[in-house]
């Protein structure tokens, strides 16, 4: 581990609040910096208990966050949040208003509140927030809570992420079939209705009730709570019920992220192909992977640009290695890339494969390749593969 990797993660496990965000603005811009904080922060990580509030707009998911805060500080645990705001059009920054809303908390050492500027991801979030996670979870905070933006019902990545998924539900979510649809609602550990002392609070909580009935299935029993978060009225019971939940690191768990990576470094180091191209494994979790290749002159064209096979290379192993993340092997059988931006020499380039659907044999992946000083989008490739009965094994020798 270099200098900067030992000073950064001395600094983070101390909770250092400047070092803290400097890790965070560098993983939000993917700075020449940021490959440095995540290698410092990766010994330190599984730990903390990843709470994500979902909903739709105007559940009031900032009040119940900002809630939580008090009924988590109030029983001596230290908390961090990523709050995932809508982008600005102007500069691409974050609107900040879930931090506005959550002002009062920021005065109190054992918090720690970033907004993130979602800046088109899709799912909820913003693309570097699993990275974020994990420098609030090696800088020792007892809970992260992420809140994402809340687009719609689609927006569900934040299973990805969570330990504890939490669906704020404001009362009146609509007709009766509401209640039911597929999307957002499914992925609840907890249902909590908002804004308790409004009319339609018991009717929506006898909805939720009905839906969890009629969709029963092994494993699948969210508990449902109603709260008022400005007077507090049911906010005990929720923490009470938080605090009792054992899931800890489960992204990070032996079988999750940590078989994933290991599946796929060893996988990466096997590729001669990949290495003469001089690819680096950034992240790896189940189906998704983040690559980054630096342009180098072999890889430039008659026209003095970054060829666009290698653009397609460096978007195609990304692919790759993310559709064979579970172990079994996965094929690509058709792919399409358009590339927007020329890339000159000397730029680095960051490939994230991101699982959009996957059944027993088919899988849809969608990877965006970026530049990493400003984020600049340059390309984007969407593949479907087949998935083979077959165990993934790499050069000399069997897969973990």
């Amino acid at each position: 581990m270099n200098t900067l990797a030992e000073t950064f993660i001395e600094r983070i496990a101390n909770g250092d609040r400047r070092t803290i965000a400097q890790a965070i603005s560098s993983l939000e811009n993917n700075d020449e910096r940021a490959h440095d904080v995540r290698k410092a922060v990766a010994a330190g990580v599984g730990h903390a208990h990843v709470i994500g509030v979902t909903g739709p707009p105007g559940a009031g998911k900032s009040t119940l966050v900002s809630a939580l805060i008090v009924g988590l500080r109030q029983r001596g645990r230290t908390v961090a949040v990523a709050a995932v705001d809508p982008s600005s059009p102007f500069s691409g920054g974050a609107v900040l208003g879930d931090r506005v809303r959550m002002g009062k908390r920021q005065c109190d050492e054992g918090v720690f509140i970033r907004s993130l500027a979602s800046r088109g991801h899709l799912g909820g979030l913003a693309a570097s927030v699993g990275d974020i996670i994990d420098v609030f979870d090696a800088a020792g905070f007892d809970v992260v809570i992420v809140e994402t933006v809340g687009a719609g019902q689609s927006e569900v990545e934040i299973t990805r992420y969570a330990d504890t998924r939490v669906v704020a539900c404001p009362p009146g979510l609509g007709d009766d079939v509401q209640a039911i649809k597929a999307g957002v609602l499914e992925i609840a550990d907890i249902f909590v209705v908002t804004k308790a002392d409004l009319p339609d609070a018991r009717r929506t909580e006898s909805d939720l009730l009905t839906m969890i009935g009629l969709r029963r299935k092994a494993g699948w029993t969210p508990a449902v709570k109603k709260v008022s978060a400005p007077s507090g009225e049911g906010m005990d019971a929720l923490v009470d019920w938080l605090e009792q939940r054992p899931q800890r690191g489960l992204r990070h768990a032996p079988g999750g992220t940590q078989q994933a990576r290991t599946l796929v470094t060893h996988c990466l180091n096997a590729d001669r192909f990949g290495q003469a191209l001089g690819m680096e494994l950034l992240h790896a979790a189940p189906g998704e992977v983040k690559l980054r290749m630096r342009v180098q002159s072999v890889h430039m064209n008659f026209n003095n640009r970054c060829h666009g096979g290698a653009i397609f290379a460096l978007g195609d192993m990304a692919l790759g290695l993310a559709c064979n993340t579970y172990g079994s092997i996965a094929t690509l059988v058709d792919s399409q890339m358009n590339i927007s931006t020329a890339v000159e020499e000397g730029e680095w380039l960051i490939a994230h494969a991101t699982e959009v659907a996957r059944s027993r044999k088919i899988g849809t992946y969608q990877v965006r390749i970026s530049r990493a000083r400003d984020d600049a989008h340059i390309a984007l490739l969407n593949g479907v593969v087949y998935v083979l009965d077959k165990p993934v094994a790499f050069a000399g020798s069997e897969a973990p």
